[in-house]
């Protein structure tokens, strides 16, 4: 009998993963993208992980879904939203991501993981610690960097965005004076002729 917690997680998961691709609005995909990813850590809580669950919660959750939020928030651009995709585009892209999973599904079917055990030292949290903080400290700090790099970037194309804008607003100002100054130069030039032809 299947785990009626793992299916229900199972359901969620994908169900948000779903609505993360199919909403066309940026922010309620970035909403789905943070649910799938905290189901994704349910499922470590499941497998007894929870040292790398709540990793992936901090991590994930935390800081890039976050940071793909703020990135949206200061540089949104409603024009992305409406590129019509097709439907031959969803078609095409159902079968390839079928053809993954059936590929992924026979590699993983023909591999020995199903018969791998796991060693029976199980490494203590601060045994891990240590490691994050030494073996693998350079991925952390180029994490780091890349998020810094990303957040600058926004705020870079948002200043840029910013002042496009201004710069459209005032261009728009200036043409509707100098239409309304020709506007009317053209009628005292129509009053002048009017009171010429009155006094013939």
């Amino acid at each position: 009998m299947s785990d009626p917690y793992f299916i229900a997680v199972s359901a969620i998961t994908i169900a948000s993963a779903i609505i993360a691709l199919e909403f066309r609005e940026l922010i309620y995909g970035a909403i789905a993208l943070a649910i799938t990813l905290l189901g994704v850590a349910m499922f470590f809580v499941l497998l007894d992980a929870t040292f790398v669950a709540m990793f992936q919660i901090t991590v994930y959750v935390g800081a890039v879904v976050v940071l793909i939020i703020f990135t949206i928030m200061l540089v949104r651009r409603e024009a992305w939203l409406k590129l019509d995709e097709g439907g031959r585009r969803r078609v095409m892209g159902a079968v390839i991501a079928l053809a993954v999973i059936g590929l992924l599904g026979a590699l993983l079917a023909g591999s020995s993981i199903a018969r791998w055990q796991a060693s029976e030292d199980v490494p203590t949290l601060i045994q891990i610690g240590e490691e994050m903080l030494t073996y693998y400290s350079p991925a952390f700090i180029a994490l780091a960097l890349t998020l810094a790099a990303s957040v600058i970037g926004a705020l870079v194309l948002a200043k840029v965005e910013r002042d496009k804008g201004e710069e459209d607003e005032e261009s728009s100002s200036e043409v509707g004076v100098e239409e309304r100054r020709e506007a009317g130069m053209e009628e005292v030039e129509r009053k002048k002729e009017g009171e010429g032809e009155e006094g013939r």
